[in-house]
Formats: structure tokens, C-alpha cells, sequence
């Protein structure tokens, strides 16, 4: 089966999946021009959140608790990829995958009982890392969307940085 990477940013009211919940996500499959966008607002599964943590979202605790159920989220994302990819297996990456792959799987795997990325994801970060032979290397200057903590805004901005680390490996 052949592989699609796609680039996917979250936003919570906390650090920790299940205590905490996902406000919202956005994923972009990674390929020139970055057309292929999905973006979901979830309500929260918690009452337990972080006002510092929710404020970074853009979001009150009022305007979350009106969004779409987490489980129709979810589903919509699955179908999206199963449309965006047909056949293919999408490879999650993200610009702190400990982070989002947590949300992604805990919130596919609580409401579906499924992740259709499987058990594992890609750091957009450390493999820079290891591209650059330095472990103190930043990759966020080859963004080129500004990163405004809206979740499409910032998976557009870091598939740009991987489309510009794939270029300059000739990566296939």
C-alpha cells in the first residue's frame, strides 16, 4: 500500500487527552499548493480545562461547548482521508507529535475505535534535526504561513517546511 503524509495541528484547553480536550484540529495533505485542507471544531469531553492552555485556541469555554460533537469530528476526518487519499495509508506528521498524535489517537480511538494512521506518527522537528546533524536546529524559518495557532494556518505552514526539507533531500 502506498503512503500519504499528511501535516496535522491541534488545539486544546489542556496537556493531557481525556482530562483535557481537544478544541479543534486541521490537517492538510503535504503536496505542492496544499489545497487539500480539513478542519473540525469539537465540544469539550471534560469539565476540567486550562484557561491559559483554552485561551491560545482564540476560544472561550462558552463558544466550545457549543461545537459539533467530538465523535462527528472524528468521523468526518476519517472520511475525509478515505476521499483525500483513497487506498493510500496516511502517515501523520506534526510539529510536536507527542502532542497532537496523543489528541489524534486518544479522540479516534474513545469515539471510533479506530486511528486510520495506525500506531505511529512523524516529528516534524527531530527530523529536521537529524537533516541538520544538530540538535538544537529549528526548522520553523522555512515556514512560510505565519503561525497563528489556527490549526490549518499552522499544518499548511509546517507541510511548507516539509515540502522544503523533502526538496532539498530529492526525496521521492
Amino acid at each position: 500500500m502506498t503512503q500519504q503524509n499528511v501535516m496535522v495541528d491541534i488545539e486544546s484547553d489542556g496537556p493531557c487527552p481525556g482530562k483535557h480536550s481537544m478544541i479543534c484540529f486541521g490537517a492538510v495533505i503535504v503536496e505542492p499548493g496544499l489545497q487539500r485542507t480539513f478542519y473540525a471544531e469539537l465540544k469539550p469531553i471534560s469539565e476540567e480545562f486550562l484557561p491559559d492552555a483554552l485561551a491560545i485556541s482564540g476560544f472561550s469555554r462558552e463558544q466550545c461547548m457549543k461545537f459539533p460533537d467530538p465523535r462527528d469530528a472524528m468521523q468526518n476526518f476519517e472520511i475525509w482521508l478515505q476521499k483525500e487519499i483513497p487506498g493510500r495509508r496516511p502517515i501523520f506528521w506534526s510539529d510536536n507529535n507527542g502532542y497532537d498524535f496523543a489528541f489524534i489517537n486518544y479522540y479516534f480511538w474513545q469515539h471510533l475505535n479506530r486511528n486510520p494512521f495506525g500506531w505511529s506518527s512523524a516529528n516534524l522537528g527531530s527530523f529536521w534535526k537529524g537533516m541538520e546533524r544538530d540538535l538544537h536546529s529549528t526548522f520553523k524559518h522555512l515556514r512560510d504561513t505565519k503561525h497563528t495557532h489556527h490549526p490549518v494556518d499552522d499544518a499548511k505552514g509546517n507541510a511548507e517546511a516539509l515540502l522544503k526539507m523533502f526538496e532539498r533531500m530529492k526525496y521521492k
